[in-house]
């Protein structure tokens, strides 16, 4: 069905060469990783983006232009899901995503809300990897501690664990649960997840990607890259000794530690505000209410 839209109409040899740059921007950002898996390696910080997410590298690839904007001469798009024709070309169908993802779409979009009005916390000093590796040799990677095993669990131990981030919580060893601060759980995420947390910035490429074409492909791409360097701090900051891969530690059991992770997390933080920001800006209506979060399944993320 042809339909008439008042929004702005981009010329095709416009949109094709933001679209071109586009996936040349996602080709940078991938190739190491596609570089070291066509050879089998392993990499303990970057693969996280990959494994943990299971999104594929050409998911990244894909340019959309947002809601509310007209791709003129962009017939091969018609076929696209979620896209429909108009008067002047082809557009983005964001009703049409809401209603078949309605579920999903209200409760990324309430949980972005929730999250982005409470205030950051910045007392955590990454300790949830220390805690998926208190009291086990089980440890998540094939990577040495840092301070050996007796090391980790004494800092563990030295410390009051904050974690507000159910997806880093779950994976506690059983004998660290219980230090945490508070007993968190997928029903109550919503309601405590905090834009100071580390994996609530990474989140924010997770639900850039579930938002699918309502998100314009900068959005996505500058998601990922922020998820890339929360990363790095997650790991730089964990238990690990990544000296060999090229990482210097942030020691967060000294004074001198706590406060490099601060600063650094702060900054992270304000990156991920200002994304939630524009994504919410980008996928809403006017009218649109926060859902319930009964779509963060364990097997959502």
């Amino acid at each position: 069905m042809s339909l008439v839209l008042d929004v702005p109409v981009i010329p095709r040899a416009e949109w094709s060469t933001r679209a071109a740059a586009h996936a040349e921007r996602a080709d940078s950002l991938t190739a190491a990783h596609r570089t070291r898996a066509a050879r089998g390696e392993k990499h303990p910080v970057e693969d996280f983006l990959f494994t943990y997410y299971s999104y594929k590298p050409a998911i990244l690839r894909r340019w959309h232009p947002g809601p509310d904007v007209v791709l003129a001469d962009a017939d091969e798009r018609t076929t696209w899901r979620w896209y429909r024709s108009t008067a002047e070309g082809v557009a983005v169908d964001a009703a049409a995503f809401r209603r078949d993802r309605g579920s999903l779409y209200r409760g990324v979009v309430g949980l972005l809300r929730a999250t982005a009005a409470r205030p950051a916390q910045f007392g955590c000093f990454g300790l949830h990897e220390w805690a998926m590796a208190y009291r086990t040799a089980d440890v998540r990677h094939a990577v040495p501690l840092r301070l050996g095993t007796d090391g980790t669990d004494a800092v563990v131990e030295a410390h009051d664990l904050k974690c507000t981030h159910y997806d880093a919580f779950r994976f506690f060893t059983p004998d660290a649960v219980p230090r945490n601060r508070a007993h968190l759980s997928r029903e109550t995420q919503v309601t405590v997840e905090q834009p100071g947390c580390l994996h609530a910035g990474m989140d924010v490429y997770k639900w850039a990607v579930k938002l699918g074409p309502l998100v314009p492909g900068h959005l996505l791409l500058d998601a990922f890259e922020l998820a890339r360097d929360i990363r790095t701090l997650d790991m730089e900051a964990s238990p690990y000794d990544l000296a060999d891969w090229g990482y210097s530690p942030v020691a967060i059991e000294t004074p001198e530690g706590k406060a490099q992770y601060v600063a650094r997390q702060r900054a992270l933080s304000e990156r991920s505000q200002t994304l939630r920001t524009a994504l919410l800006a980008e996928v809403t209506e006017e009218g649109d209410t926060p859902g319930r979060a009964d779509f963060l399944r364990p097997d959502s993320v």
